[in-house]
């Protein structure tokens, strides 16, 4: 069976984009063209029906960015009406002598059908429609736009630096960062435009009693000194056709500005509005209990009407039983399910009983399984995945899986991060509620128990849900449980990249790069280098935060000066001279000038004899000496993240690898870079020294 397909000239992008220009027009040309009697019912149809299929679709969208062209729609359907009241008013004035149909049977049917005829009753009900549409509904919706459109923008800075956070992460990609900060940036322009929008409803309810005033007087104008016509004819056609068209307009116009309403009053969630109505209003079988007794009592007093309110408290009673019933059903089926089955007896240890350590593990109190278990939707297991991910694209090496269980020795709400069986992390994570983070710049004090962030020991408050938005108002940073444990995984697996690469994803990364140049990886490991020492370079790298995935270089320079020396750290120093330009972007991002610390002239004359005198590993500094080197490098360190600068010491060649190892305990945000290691490209510029009061 052939499929059903769109015409052409609606398939192609081009035809549709002419759509629009042709709507404008042809609303510009009803206010000038004279339209005849049959066109405008067709009008007027598509009107109402335009009116209901809005109205529903606001019904069955579940968050406001779903229906994002609602603002355009609301204008557009305001500009149609105005253009039929136009065109209608130039045919009821031309041809309302005639009779009521002279402005089409829609127009009639309204004047006859829903006001009987009667031209006093449709006046009293037009005005009763334009006072609702004008003063609760459309000012209503007007209103919760306009606090809607605030508070989003209010609340943007704290949802770009969750997401932004998110991104740091690994919990999400870059395409999904941009998607998030366009949802951001779409929500305040949304309501943003439904505050403006609202307002055309309301002018259209104004216009919509003048037209029709203007429409009565005019009538009665045109028929008498025109047609002839006595007061009595002219007021009964030109009233009765007049109301009808007010009212064939006013309705719709209702009914998008009950949708206008129900769309930006609504609370985001993944159900739409029927489905939350009745799963929330008509959900405890007790309120329907109480509410049936009040409504009999009502239908018991004398002279209410009886039947109406006896019924009605059958029918809630009724539904609270339906209710109440298949309530003890699944809590029977609950008591019936399997009881768990008896431990076997206890056999005979064997060396099926030595398990081997998980190099990366994560356990977690009872309260926190939720996070981590499949069949509960477990958000943290799809976090974890994406963190080893990003670790592998940005750091160069597969990180080992993270084996997850539960520890009943914990607290609830507990969790704890191990390296090689041995705990390098815990933390505290409430389910249900969200984590509000201080970064420095938030205003203002949340009501909840106060922490610090488990990752970098930020101040923070762990908040209720229905806090969230006025958090990131005042600045905060907000995430969920399973953000702060992956947050605080992942920053312990890029801090402990070293330890998290054995030999054998030493081997693993050869064989990868082995596929790509089988013969640079033959010619190093293991005829000029081995395993072993490959693995300590390697690591050398990773323990001041250098990546690995230039490969090819770190390959490359280790051939040329392996048949030289075999010295771990000495051929790690010729690796970062080749991988400086990487070390350095790594740092400094893309600036072309970088700031550095430098020592002090005496200071390095000094740290050159002590290398020279106690060797690579700088055992004979003097103690006095290493305590003044320690305290000025802390304090020059504070002053360049006081500027927004990054802490870098640029040092000789030969002190580099002793000051790293020697300041990286007591100052592991301090970065110590050689002089070989800077590209010629970059420009320096000294913002402090080091030493200069030793």
């Amino acid at each position: 069976m052939n499929s059903l397909k769109l015409p052409a000239w609606l398939s192609n992008d081009g035809s549709r984009s002419l759509v629009a220009p042709i709507i404008i027009i042809m609303l510009l040309a009803m206010m000038v063209l004279p339209l005849p009697a049959f066109v405008l019912d067709v009008f007027f149809s598509f009107n109402i029906a335009l009116a209901i299929i809005v109205l529903l679709t606001s019904l069955y969208t579940v968050k406001p960015l779903d229906f994002m062209a609602f603002p355009t729609i609301l204008l557009v359907s305001t500009m149609l009406r105005l253009s039929l009241n136009v065109a209608s008013t130039r045919v009821v004035l031309t041809e309302g002598h005639t009779g009521p149909d002279a402005a089409g049977k829609v127009i009639e049917a309204f004047g006859h059908f829903l006001i009987g005829g009667n031209y006093t009753v449709g006046i009293v009900v037009f005005v009763i429609l334009t006072i609702i549409n004008f003063t609760v509904v459309t000012k209503g919706a007007g209103r919760i736009a306009e606090v809607g459109a605030r508070f989003a923008l209010d609340a943007m800075p704290g949802k770009q630096m969750a997401i932004d956070a998110d991104l740091n992460a690994g919990l999400i990609g870059e395409q999904d960062a941009r998607r998030r900060r366009t949802e951001v940036a779409q929500e305040a322009e949304f309501y943003g435009a439904m505050d403006g929008a609202s307002k055309y409803v309301r002018g259209d309810a104004v216009a919509g009693i003048m037209v029709t005033v203007i429409n009565i007087v005019g009538g009665l104008v045109v028929g008498m000194l025109q047609h002839d016509l006595d007061f009595s004819t002219a007021l009964k056609n030109y009233t009765l056709l007049a109301i009808g068209d007010g009212l064939v307009a006013q309705i719709p116009s209702l009914i998008i500005s009950t949708a206008a309403g129900i769309v930006v009053s609504r609370v985001a969630s993944d159900q739409d509005i029927g489905t939350q109505l009745i799963g929330q209003l008509f959900a405890k079988p007790q309120v329907l209990y109480i509410t049936a007794g009040i409504v009999g009592g009502m239908g018991l007093i004398p002279g209410m009407p009886h039947i109406a309110f006896l019924l009605l408290a059958a029918v809630l009673g009724g539904a609270a039983y339906v209710l109440t019933q298949r309530a003890e059903q699944a809590a029977a089926l609950e008591a019936q399910a399997p009881a768990p089955v008896a431990a076997p007896e206890s056999e005979e240890a064997t060396w099926q009983d030595i398990v081997p350590v998980d190099t990366l593990g994560l356990e977690v109190g009872h309260r926190l399984i939720p996070l981590v278990d499949k069949t509960q939707g477990g958000e943290l297991l799809r976090r974890i995945k994406g963190i080893r991910k990003k670790f592998a694209q940005e750091v160069g090496f597969l990180a080992p899986p993270v084996h997850i269980r539960d520890n009943l020795e914990l607290k609830p709400s507990a969790y704890r991060i191990t390296l090689k069986g041995v705990e390098v992390g815990s933390g505290e994570a409430l389910t249900g509620q969200f984590l509000a983070i201080n970064p420095g710049m938030a205003n203002g004090v949340l009501p909840g128990p106060v922490t610090s962030d488990p990752a970098f020991g930020l101040p923070a408050t762990w908040i209720d849900a229905a806090l969230r938005e006025q958090a990131q108002t005042m600045g905060y940073t907000v995430v969920d449980a399973g953000t702060v444990v992956a947050t605080h995984l992942n920053h312990l697996i890029t801090m402990h990249a070293a330890d998290l690469l054995g030999r054998q994803e030493v081997q693993q990364l050869l064989d990868h790069l082995g596929k790509e140049s089988p013969k640079l990886v033959e010619d190093l490991v293991p005829k000029l280098i081995s395993l072993s020492c490959l693995q300590k370079v390697l690591q050398n790298l990773l323990i001041e935060g250098v990546h690995i995935r230039d490969m090819r270089t770190v390959i490359e320079i280790l051939a040329e000066f392996a048949p030289q020396t075999q010295e771990p750290n000495e051929l790690t120093a010729q690796v970062r001279i080749a991988l400086g330009r990487s070390i350095v972007q790594q740092i400094f991002q893309s600036t072309s000038e970088l700031s550095v610390m430098t020592l002090d002239n005496r200071l390095e004359r000094l740290l050159m004899q002590a290398l020279q005198a106690s060797g690579p590993d700088g055992a004979g500094i003097e103690p006095g000496l290493a305590d003044t080197l320690v305290a000025q490098a802390e304090q020059a360190t504070r002053q360049q993240e006081q500027l927004g600068l990054t802490p870098v010491l640029l040092v000789p060649a030969p002190l580099r690898a002793l000051l790293a190892r020697f300041l990286r305990r007591a100052l592991p945000q301090l970065k110590v870079l050689s002089h070989a290691e800077l590209p010629d490209s970059k420009t320096i510029r000294v913002t402090s020294l080091v030493g200069g009061q030793v």
